[in-house]
């Protein structure tokens, strides 16, 4: 524990938080959209797709400030401050976005322990992708009492969960990591 704390410097805790602040901005813009989704979606009985659709948004801070700061912790740190800000802003669902901060976070980092955080390229974003939606799926099939679904709604529903984390949370903090190693910002 002692050595982890070694590896942090102000300007890397600044620098998370700056992501999650960022992202918390764009998780508490999601929530009308999230909103609008749900209720068109709703009358032909598919409003569980609206998360699944969405998802990536919400869990895009923790691979960004992975990818950006390449320490353990700043995934979990990132999401949560970013679920924190959302909550501050009147998010649609209160303090218990804090506790799937925390979970879509831990989805994050996983990805990345499997790789040991050793790799920051596409295989260390792919595993992200994959546990992050593995572990935020078993958590909204808990939250949302998805059990009572049908196998192919789940797997349908699971695939398009996989899409949005790939396409939102592996795909654009990729590119967003890439730019700013470019840039030299980061340097």
């Amino acid at each position: 524990m002692k050595r982890w704390f070694k590896t942090w410097h102000l300007k890397n805790i600044i620098l998370v938080t700056l992501i999650g602040i960022v992202c918390g901005l764009i998780f508490w813009l999601m929530d009308p959209l999230y909103s609008l989704v749900t209720a068109l979606l709703t009358p032909v009985g598919l409003a569980p797709f609206a998360g699944a659709t969405l998802l990536g948004f919400w869990t895009m801070a923790g691979p960004l400030a992975l990818l950006v700061l390449r320490r353990p912790g700043a995934g979990l740190l990132a999401e949560f401050f970013g679920a924190a800000v959302e909550m501050l802003l009147g998010g649609i669902w209160g303090a218990a976005t804090l506790v799937s901060g925390l979970i879509q976070g831990s989805g994050s980092e996983l990805g990345f322990a499997l790789t040991g955080y050793r790799r920051y390229d596409w295989l260390g974003i792919s595993c992200s992708v994959i546990t992050t939606t593995i572990v935020t799926f078993g958590w909204e099939l808990i939250k949302q009492d998805y059990a009572g679904f049908g196998f192919w709604m789940l797997v349908a529903m699971f695939l398009v969960s996989l899409l949005s984390v790939f396409l939102f949370s592996g795909l654009l903090p990729k590119s967003i990591a890439n730019l700013l190693q470019r840039s030299h910002l980061l340097d």
